[in-house]
């Protein structure tokens, strides 16, 4: 379950730009519809589509998803890398002596799962990797490589 943050930080970057839900929906290239469905909760919004738009908010995925209260300027060209990912993963997994399987069962999915993520055969579901930094206090930012 997502908290209050998430939403209030989409709703209120957006606003404080003086932009509506279509202006956003043309810019990441969705459909209206879906955009609100990110705001309300209703879906989450997925890891590449959080990037886009935090490349044009020139804002850290941390604020946007509840881990900071204030926004910190980033670049405005960030690109996710599965494999970067995947070996930060990996890396963070580690740290906190933890198998493939007890982060399986923690984000219940699968070992295999898991496993396609470090590899960099996929990318990491958004809610995934909201639950890993808000478990083990990372940075979200930091996992995905943005600066």
């Amino acid at each position: 379950m997502l908290d209050e943050f998430l939403l209030e930080n989409l709703k209120n970057i957006r606003e404080n730009c003086g932009l509506k839900q279509k202006d956003i929906a043309q810019i990441l290239n969705i459909s209206r519809p879906n955009y609100t469905r990110w705001e309300t909760r209703a879906e989450i919004i997925p890891l590449k589509k959080l990037n886009e738009l935090c490349n044009y908010f020139q804002v850290d995925m941390d604020y946007i998803i509840g881990l900071k209260s204030k926004p910190k300027k980033m670049s405005d060209n960030n690109v996710l890398d599965k494999n970067l990912i995947g070996e930060n993963l990996r890396n963070l997994r580690k740290k906190y002596h933890l198998t493939q399987q007890k982060l399986a069962t923690m984000l219940h999915t699968t070992h295999s799962v898991i496993s396609a993520y470090e590899n960099g055969k996929n990318l990491i579901l958004t809610a995934f990797l909201i639950q890993i930094c808000k478990e083990y206090h990372e940075s979200m930012d930091q996992i995905c490589n943005r600066k």
